[in-house]
């Protein structure tokens, strides 16, 4: 059919249409299948209502779900604020409850993202139809047709052929049943289902202690939990078991929380309707309950008035529970608060009354309380476990390599021992290697009831390498844990507590059992008495001597009481030789310090580096005493082409001073260039230059690098008798360069180089050579350091006033900066020259 006769169709429809008569289906379905586009042109053309051509079936019509809830990501930074002050409010109410927090106000808590009528359950057969809810209905038979009816606001529905239908008020079984016999009557031959599409909306009112009281448009499948949904939940100063439900100010039912958290009983979530108000009261009375329950928390009472009540709404008691004791803390008339208990055991105990504001704590038992040995410290699998009489060490680590850790001390363990008639503890000394090669042997001991075994660590097991190192090896990460396990699992980490129990336990007839070891021993510090009180224990304790131990000289300080109960400290003189052979008679005592001594200038070495022109170059040791002139003879002498006046000897102390100058010299530069910024131009707009002048000597005094150049005269060490020795120390250098030709200048000239030295030339004929001084140059103080170091400060007529002193190779001519208008003359002369000196002393040792 072409367009014309589409629209001659569509124009006699119009009369039929405003006049509300009746269309064909015929006419309606002829009209439907024009393409929709030509459809809504028509429609708009000529005026006319699409939907009532349609059937009213058009998704425009239909109630549209309502987003009342906006998004997480939309919330204002107002709500946000709001919303963390009610998190810090809360905060402090767990506070002052020891941590505890009310429970069930989680569950509604939040800001949904979206919120959409529920369409996808079973509409309930008592469902009261009303406006904007939309009826599906299926014809088929003689005539096969799908309808979408809305409810209009005037409570009926637009059937076709048929006229209105009023249905609003009706149960959704009596408008189905309704529309099924309309169908029968006028339909001959055709049949009808009747099913719920989009729901109507209704607004409701959240008041109260709610999160976010107000209105809310919610489905009208909704019910009392949706609603709280939707408001964001209750505060938790509102009570969870009373929330009213309100219906033309007349209560229609309460809602206890509890019972569908606790049990999951919805019965009393009663259905909404329009202009329903939710109330939600203060909360009522509440008591804490902590300790060995499922869920510790503060609970609301209701009709609960005793401990048992309360224990069921806790979840339940633990295992670890401890009945006997249970802890009610409360407030009594005088208001203060008091400790009653309970035993849970009994009937009375369990019938206990509770009370508003009562914190009730139930106590744990003892996690085990006997038959156990326990394993602690570098071992593969520490912890408790289960005491078999008779069993021994070697029952509990069969293999050195699979039951300890690769960082343990195989050779030693201690054994801590319970005393059960007195609670004192005693330590036993395990040669660990021993007892697993010879099980059942003598070192194998034989464990009693909750023995502790500490299995330590062995420093000298962990790889030289820094952890940083090891991290990024293939194997970092397990290196990584040897390195902490190593550092955890330490002598005196381990027997920290050990040592605390023993000197707690101490008393007048039962002495402090500790001593202390000192000097050249792996792991020197406090330990246990060894039951032996042997010497040689003693020390195999501390991982033994180390190779630098004298084995004649030692010392065991004794503490005493002398016979007019005056305490004293004996010294005993020890050979260590014999105590390690066990041929010494001396026992250890209670607090006995013992003092191993070191080999003197054991294993003490100290080295002097030459470098450049001597005969055989190379780190030197030296003895005690020795000179420099001693340890060049030992390297062959100078070579032919040394320069001694140029030599650079270098002192580590020296060094360090140096460095300790320029950290205070930088110091006060910093200084400076903040006064001078903070001065502001008064000199004739020379501010910027004085601050450029400032921050290039600090430049330089940062980029400078100490050296601790001593100056000495070497050829006068080398051949002088007379001339006083130079005593060596440890980490001393000497250089001695090659002969040079060249005078250098520095400084504030304008060409700064070295020139080739010509006899007769004097400091004016270099500095010409060097294009002269500039601007910022102080001819006033031009200063020459001499190849050995030293500086001279030849007087101003000697220079310029026609008897100038000549110079020799190797000397460097530096003109400083005038800082003559400069507040700081004196200090900035000094450090410029400090860092010149510095800069010539690394020169001198970097151009070898």
């Amino acid at each position: 059919m072409n367009l014309k006769k589409r629209l001659l169709i569509f124009a006699l429809l119009l009369p039929m249409v405003a006049a509300a008569q009746s269309i064909t289906p015929a006419q309606i379905q002829q009209f439907k299948s024009m393409p929709k586009a030509q459809q809504e042109a028509l429609a708009r053309q000529y005026g006319v209502d699409l939907n009532a051509l349609t059937g009213g079936n058009s998704a425009a019509d239909r109630p549209q779900p309502v987003q009342v809830v906006e998004p997480v990501s939309q919330i204002t930074d107002q709500e946000r604020d709001k919303a963390l002050a009610e998190k810090a409010e809360e905060q402090k109410t767990a506070e002052k409850n020891n941590g505890l927090k009310p429970f069930g106000y989680d569950l509604f808590a939040g800001d949904p993202s979206t919120f959409a009528p529920v369409t996808e359950i079973p509409v309930p057969s008592d469902y009261t139809m009303g406006p904007g809810d939309v009826l599906r209905i299926q014809l088929w038979g003689k005539e096969n047709q799908n309808l979408e009816l809305p409810v209009s606001r005037d409570g009926t529905i637009s059937f076709p052929d048929s006229g209105p239908l009023s249905v609003a008020g009706l149960s959704f079984d009596e408008a189905r049943e309704q529309i099924r016999t309309r169908v029968s009557e006028q339909y001959i031959g055709v049949q009808a289902s009747v099913s719920l599409g989009e729901l109507r909306s209704v607004r409701v009112f959240v008041l109260g202690e709610a999160r976010n009281p107000g209105s809310y448009t919610v489905s009208s499948l909704s019910t009392i939990t949706n609603a709280l949904y939707v408001s964001g939940g209750i505060k938790q100063t509102g009570s969870l078991r009373n929330v009213q439900h309100k219906r033309d100010g007349k209560l229609l039912g309460t809602l206890d929380l509890y019972e569908l958290l606790l049990k999951g009983d919805s019965r009393n979530d009663n259905r909404l309707q329009a202009g329903d108000v939710i109330f939600i009261p203060p909360v009522g009375k509440r008591v804490g309950i902590e300790g060995e329950v499922y869920r510790p928390a503060l609970y609301e009472l209701d009709d609960e008035s005793s401990l048992e009540q309360l224990v069921s709404m806790a979840g339940g008691l633990t295992p670890q529970a401890y009945l006997q004791r249970i802890n009610i803390e409360r407030t009594n008339e005088d208001f203060l608060r008091i400790i009653a208990e309970a035993d849970y055991t009994s009937h009375n105990g369990r019938k206990a009354p509770i009370q508003a504001g009562d914190r009730i704590t139930i106590p744990s038992i003892a996690d085990i309380t006997g038959q156990y040995v326990e394993v602690q410290g570098a071992a593969a699998r520490t912890g408790k476990f289960a005491w078999i009489p008779g069993m021994r060490v070697s029952s509990l680590i069969k293999s050195l390599d699979a039951d300890l850790l690769p960082v343990a001390d195989k050779q030693y363990a201690a054994v801590v021992r319970t005393d059960p008639e007195n609670d004192t503890i005693s330590v036993l000394n395990l040669q660990l290697r021993e007892a697993v090669r010879n099980p059942g042997g003598q070192q194998d001991l034989q464990l009693q009831e909750k023995d502790r075994l500490l299995f330590f660590s062995d420093a000298g097991k962990v790889d030289i390498e820094s952890e940083a190192d090891l991290a990024h090896q293939p194997d970092g990460k397990a290196k990584a844990d040897e390195v902490s396990a190593s550092d955890t699992f330490t002598r005196e980490k381990l027997f920290e507590p050990v040592i605390q129990r023993l000197k707690a336990q101490a008393s007048p007839t039962r002495p402090q059992q500790t001593i202390a070891i000192s000097g050249p021993v792996r792991y020197p510090g406090e330990y246990p008495l060894p039951a032996t009180q042997r010497l040689e224990d003693a020390i195999f304790v501390a991982g033994g001597l180390k190779d630098s131990a004298s084995l004649y000289q030692g010392e065991i300080a004794r503490y005493t009481v002398d016979e007019n109960g005056v305490g004293q400290t004996r010294i005993l003189n020890v050979n260590l030789a014999d105590a390690m052979a066990g041929r010494s008679n001396i026992e250890l005592q209670s607090r006995d310090r013992v003092l191993i001594k070191s080999i003197p200038e054991f294993a003490k070495t100290r080295t002097i580096e030459l470098k450049g022109e001597v005969r055989y170059p190379g780190i030197y040791t030296f003895r005690d005493g020795e000179t420099l002139k001693d340890v060049l003879q030992r390297a062959g002498g100078l070579t032919e082409n040394a320069f001694p006046r140029g030599a650079v000897f270098t002192r580590e102390k020296l060094r360090q001073l140096e460095a300790q100058r320029l950290r205070e010299a930088e110091e006060r530069l910093q200084g400076d260039l903040l006064g001078v910024q903070l001065e502001g131009d008064n000199f004739g707009g020379q501010t910027s230059q004085r601050i450029q002048q400032v921050e290039d000597l600090l430049e330089d005094v940062q980029n400078s690098r100490p050296v601790g150049r001593m100056v000495i005269d070497l050829a006068a060490v080398v051949s002088d008798e007379n001339y006083q020795p130079i005593r060596l120390q440890d980490g001393d250098s000497l250089t001695i360069p090659t002969i040079p030709q060249a005078v250098s200048v520095f400084g504030e000239v304008q060409f700064p180089t070295s020139h080739l030295h010509q006899q007769g030339l004097t400091v004016d004929d270099y500095l010409e050579r060097s294009g002269g001084p500039t601007r910022q140059a102080d001819e006033d103080r031009v200063y020459v350091v001499k190849a050995d170091g030293s500086v001279m400060l030849p007087e101003r007529s000697q220079w310029f006033g026609g008897r100038s002193q000549q110079l020799q190779p190797g000397d460097t001519i530096i003109m400083p900066i005038d800082v003559d208008r400069l507040n700081q003359l004196e200090l900035w002369t000094n450090v410029s020259q400090i860092v010149y000196q510095m800069a010539l002393g690394a020169a001198a040792v970097g151009n070898l």
